[in-house]
């Protein structure tokens, strides 16, 4: 099967077509709308800004990778106190191609949190319903606990430390079909054992009928008397495009590009690119006296469940060998005499289930976002580093680096390691953090003043326009969202299909 109809590389002239539904994206929320409402007899056209890549051609380096399969070549960056780089793949697939499979459920009390603050999501977003499509999902994608036997001693050694500590963990669950624990799900999965969206709901779209236009970038959605009628954008190739819609445009971008494309179409309307929301991580790196080899295995296979009630979870990470050896501490000698010693390392990482909040706007060359932490969410950081290394020494690491400016170096005992919750910094700029899991910036609820679509993924001003990625999630979840992402887009194609024509 050919999965690309539409190659914007080869398109120099102008181009039209139609659909009765575009979806811009191609990621877990644009995969899903698609192949759901192929599946329901719909002409869909899939608009992909990133091309086509396969599973043999993709980089082993990691620089190589960012270049190839990421957004911005991995330079993306929120600016605040503390900035932040973020994370997106630009290919088809979207950043499914270069994530670390990680699949969660839904947490009940998120969506219960979410139906106390706006009742009217209660009936738009059934918890049954929900648990429904994630579980057709999570077996179309071959979800299940990460095997022991390609895991990693990184993984295992997490799980050696937080058995010893009496914390709660499991095998991380995964979308994938024979990994053979190659680590390289960040750079695209070369033996194609990843189930990402192109080889997965992508190609059960276009067997449904679907097409797929990739290196196709949407810059503006065309509204007519009120209602969506067209995107206009550029090819790769230079030459200007532009696909109508009869009855839908549907946004499945990210909470970074699809509230700056709304923004750069005049649809202003409500916090449209307020609100942002994400999952920051802290990371720490430690030395055993024993090969762990960071670099093998599965890239991330291992997490700790124990702590989610103070908003942190552990999860082993895979890198590599360039930006491994890009953690390690020292100059000179010290740090060569450690690089010689490279398969001893691995690194660890706390994401945060954070309260800081952030936005978005559309920039002239890139998009313009901002995100600050707050107080209680810098103690929360505090805490996960001192966490990391309390069980990083549990599981028999030798000496552990915290990463804190202006705090101890290394830290070799767990008296030193309580020491960083005590007295380790709270400035922002003390931290290296990162931003994963974006949310919440064309948030849904049922007040048009405080929300930008209906309970039903409808725009609350312009119909015919739907947004089915992270963008309408009220809230961040305190897990990672690849699954619940695709069950509230499967739930946007249902009210799609079931709208009036």
């Amino acid at each position: 099967m050919t999965l690309v109809a539409l190659d914007g590389r080869l398109v120099r002239r102008a181009l039209s077509d139609v659909a009765d539904v575009v979806v811009v994206g191609s990621g877990p929320a644009g995969a899903t709308v698609a192949a759901d409402l192929a599946r329901a007899g719909l002409r869909v056209l899939i608009v992909e800004e990133g091309h086509h890549v396969l599973p043999a051609d993709y980089a082993a380096s990691g620089v190589r990778a960012m270049a190839q399969l990421y957004r911005d070549l991995g330079t993306s960056l929120a600016f605040g106190p503390l900035p932040m780089p973020y994370l997106q793949g630009r290919a088809v697939g979207g950043t499914s191609v270069v994530n670390g499979a990680i699949c969660w459920r839904t947490p009940p009390e998120v969506l219960a949190a979410w139906a106390a603050a706006d009742p009217p999501l209660a009936d738009a977003l059934p918890a049954e319903v929900i648990a429904a499509h994630e579980a057709r999902l999570a077996a179309r994608l071959g979800v299940a606990p990460t095997d022991p036997a390609i895991a990693g001693e990184k993984n295992l050694a997490l799980g050696r430390g937080a058995a010893a500590l009496g914390v709660a963990h499991r095998p991380i669950e995964r979308n994938v079909v024979g990994c053979v624990g190659a680590g390289r799900c960040l750079q695209g999965c070369p033996h194609g054992a990843k189930l990402s969206m192109d080889r997965s709901l992508l190609p059960d779209a276009v067997a449904a009928g679907a097409r797929i236009a990739a290196g196709f970038r949407v810059e503006r959605i065309a509204v007519a008397a009120g209602r969506a009628v067209a995107v206009h954008g550029e090819t790769a190739g230079g030459a200007r495009f532009t696909v109508r819609a009869r009855l839908a445009v549907v946004l499945a971008a990210s909470a970074i590009q699809t509230p700056c494309l709304l923004r750069s179409s005049g649809l202003t309307h409500g916090p449209v690119g307020d609100g942002l929301t994400a999952h920051p991580g802290v990371s720490v790196t430690a030395r055993f006296d024993r090969p762990i080899r960071a670099w093998t295995g599965a890239t991330q296979g291992h997490e700790v469940l124990g702590l989610r009630g103070e908003g942190l979870k552990l999860e082993a990470l895979g890198f590599d060998l360039g930006l491994l050896a890009g953690r390690l501490p020292g100059v000179g000698p010290a740090l060569a005499t450690r690089l010689a010693e490279l398969d001893r390392y691995a690194v660890w990482g706390a994401a945060l289930r954070a309260s800081g909040r952030g936005r978005v706007r559309p920039g002239r060359r890139r998009p313009w976002v901002t995100y600050a932490l707050t107080a209680d969410d810098l103690r929360r950081a505090r805490r996960a580093v001192r966490v990391l290394a309390d069980h990083f020494l549990a599981a028999g690491a030798v000496e552990v680096y915290p990463g804190l400016a202006g705090f101890a170096p290394v830290v070799r005992d767990p008296s030193e390691a309580a020491r960083i919750e005590r007295d380790g910094p709270l400035a922002p700029t003390a931290y290296a953090m990162s931003m994963t899991h974006l949310f919440g910036t064309a948030r849904m609820g049922a007040d048009r003043a405080t929300s930008v679509v209906r309970p039903d993924f409808r725009h609350h001003t312009v119909a015919g326009l739907y947004v089915a990625d992270s963008s309408v999630f009220p809230t961040n979840l305190g897990v990672n969202p690849q699954l619940p992402i695709m069950a509230m887009a499967a739930r946007c194609a249902e009210r799609i299909i079931a709208a009036p024509a």
